[in-house]
This record gives structure tokens, C-alpha cells and sequence, in this order.
């Protein structure tokens, strides 16, 4: 072969690799991609998108900072370190969040999905509106302990933010407001729909014998706290765990300052519960069937429990067999393994 030859061929390659430069598909968010669409049978959302047009390039934006460790003090914590995504954006390897310096917070990390649902977030009701939440994290000692100018001011020496500002809001300007409107772009999208159940409840698939009798059992002991389809109400209950004296956590109570809301938390949704372990607000049960064995007899109860969970009466083991098999219908991979929610520096 002529070096002609092997020159031309050489450079025709580069351009072929070239064009692939930053263009992994995978990766690319189309405005289908983020047209956002109500599941049959899911009610009104508390948040909506009127006042935080969803366009792909804001979405984007919301994802990098999600994944991106500048929003902590140090650059080492980010949204995801404590929101794995294959664990329902919750964790599993420790009870209680884990922030900067390896700081222990007082509480375990609940997963992200069907957030615009939620009427008010954390475990405590404190924030009440999904484009705030991130401050909370943010400027927490435990978590994240930065603030929110250093931030801004972080995000407006970084050409790789000042570019994607620009692709996101078509101009330079870099404050609060937009970081904060990208990343609810991208949390409220984490919607959860297409699980067994909800294909179940579509006529799209059918349950075991089993898992039917779970469910039955679920709505007759469990749905007044845990309304379908989201599994929650989005009420704050005690749910009769004794209180752990080391965080001395009373909940509620902190955030109202009512006597009566002490040790009350909200109801988490049971969505992709399966993957979202350790359970309870401080995280003390390892595993599903602990969570099971708890309300499974009045006795385990303590304190002033909601007075709803007389309803559960006791469980036998059939019947926790069974929940425990309805439980797992509620995992919903096409959400976990949603593209859109990858992190994006793994390109």
C-alpha cells in the first residue's frame, strides 16, 4: 500500500472517530425525553411545571449537578453519593446518611421517585417545594455543609457550567434560581409506573397466587396508610418503633412544635421498596421481613402508635409470605435503569 494510500485512510478514520467525540447516544436527551406524561390512574401533582419549562437541556443541566460533587464544600459529596440510583436513588450500605468528612447524619436516605406527588419533603415535612429541597443538603453541616454563593460562585468559574447555562437558559447568567429549577427538572421526572403491579393493574400482566393474596392482604391491613397508586398518603404517622435515644429524633414534632406530632414521620411510598433498604427513618431494619415481623403484632408497638395500625391486627406467617410477595411486584426496573438517569460522567 501506497503511503498516499495509508494517509488518506488514516485521516478518513479520524474524522469518523471524530464525529463520535461527546455523542454517545445513550446520553442524548430528546424533548420526548422530558415531555412529561401523568400515569393512568396517579392524581394531580403538588409540584407542576408551569413556572419551570421542561426542556432537554435544562434537564441535562439538573442531571450533571445531581452527580456532581461541586455542590458540597470540599467537591466530594454529591446528590448521588447518598442517591444511588440502582437502589431506587435511596442507599444500602449504611443505616444513616453519610456526608462530608465522613460525617454520620441522623437519619436514612429515602429514595427519590414521584416527587411531584409529595406534598411536602424529608422525613420531618421541612421543606415544603421540590426547587428548594436542595438547599436543605446543601447547607447542612453533616451533608454537604457549603452555601448556596459558594456554589453560584463555583458554578460561574467553571467554563463546563458557564457553557451548559447557556445551552440551558440561552444566555450567561448563573444564580441560584436556575441551578435550582435544573435539578427539580431532573428529580421530578424520576417517575415510578411500570412495575409488575401497575402493568398488573394495566391488564398488561397477571400476579401469582401468591402475590395476589398479598395484595388483597395488602388493602385490607396496609392501604389506609399506603393508598395505591403511590403507596402513600403523604400523612406523618408514628408507627410504633421506640424511639432510639442516640438521635433522639422526634420528627414531626421538630418541624410543628406540636406535643402531638413527636416521633411522627411520612408515610414513605412502598415503590421499588425492595431495592431501597435499610428500612424505617433510621434506618434499623436490614431487611424486608424485619419491617414485616414489626407489624405484625400489636405488641411491638410503643408509644402513642397511629391508632390506623390497629387495623393490621396480628400477621401469620402466610400472611407475611404473601406481602412479602406483593412487595416485590412494586420494583419497577424500567425506572431504575432509565437511561435518562444515568450518571452522565460516566461517558
Amino acid at each position: 500500500m501506497h503511503l498516499k494510500q495509508i494517509i488518506v485512510i488514516s485521516f478518513t478514520a479520524v474524522l469518523v472517530l471524530a464525529s463520535f467525540k461527546g455523542e454517545n447516544t445513550y446520553f442524548v436527551i430528546e424533548k420526548k425525553d422530558v415531555a412529561l406524561e401523568i400515569p393512568k390512574g396517579f392524581p394531580k401533582p403538588s409540584y407542576d411545571f408551569r413556572n419551570n419549562e421542561l426542556r432537554p437541556d435544562v434537564f441535562v443541566l439538573g442531571r450533571y449537578l445531581f452527580y456532581d460533587g461541586i455542590l458540597s464544600k470540599d467537591s466530594t459529596i454529591s446528590c448521588a453519593t447518598c442517591h444511588i440510583r440502582i437502589a431506587a436513588f435511596a442507599h444500602f450500605d449504611h443505616k444513616l446518611s453519610h456526608g462530608i468528612n465522613g460525617l454520620i447524619g441522623t437519619r436514612n436516605v429515602p429514595s427519590l421517585q414521584n416527587l411531584i406527588w409529595k406534598d411536602a419533603l424529608m422525613a420531618d415535612g421541612g421543606v415544603n417545594n421540590l426547587e428548594v429541597q436542595p438547599i436543605s443538603p446543601i447547607t447542612n453541616k453533616v451533608e454537604m455543609d457549603e452555601t448556596m454563593a459558594n456554589v453560584i460562585a463555583k458554578l460561574q468559574r467553571s467554563s463546563f457550567y458557564r457553557n451548559a447555562f447557556f445551552k440551558a437558559f440561552d444566555d450567561t447568567l448563573i444564580n441560584s434560581q436556575r441551578m435550582l429549577k435544573a435539578l427539580a427538572q431532573f428529580t421530578g421526572l424520576m417517575i415510578s409506573s411500570d412495575s409488575r403491579y401497575d402493568k398488573f393493574i394495566r391488564k398488561e400482566d397477571t400476579l401469582s397466587t401468591m402475590e395476589m393474596k398479598g395484595l388483597n392482604t395488602f388493602r385490607q391491613k396496609c392501604a389506609s396508610c399506603h393508598i395505591e397508586p403511590l403507596f402513600t398518603d403523604n400523612s406523618f404517622s408514628n408507627n410504633g418503633l421506640k424511639p432510639d435515644t442516640a438521635l433522639n429524633d422526634i420528627g414531626r414534632g421538630k418541624i410543628s412544635g406540636n406535643e402531638d406530632d413527636y416521633y411522627k414521620f411520612k408515610v414513605p411510598s412502598l415503590r421499588n421498596i425492595e431495592m431501597s433498604y435499610p428500612y424505617m427513618h433510621d434506618g434499623r431494619f436490614r431487611n424486608l421481613k424485619d419491617v414485616l415481623n414489626h407489624y405484625a403484632d400489636p405488641k411491638n408497638f410503643y408509644g402513642k402508635s397511629d391508632k390506623r395500625l390497629k387495623n393490621i391486627g396480628k400477621l401469620n406467617d402466610e400472611d407475611k409470605t404473601a406481602l412479602y410477595a406483593f412487595l416485590l411486584t412494586l420494583t419497577d426496573k424500567s425506572f431504575i435503569y432509565d437511561r435518562r438517569f444515568v450518571d452522565p460522567f460516566t461517558q
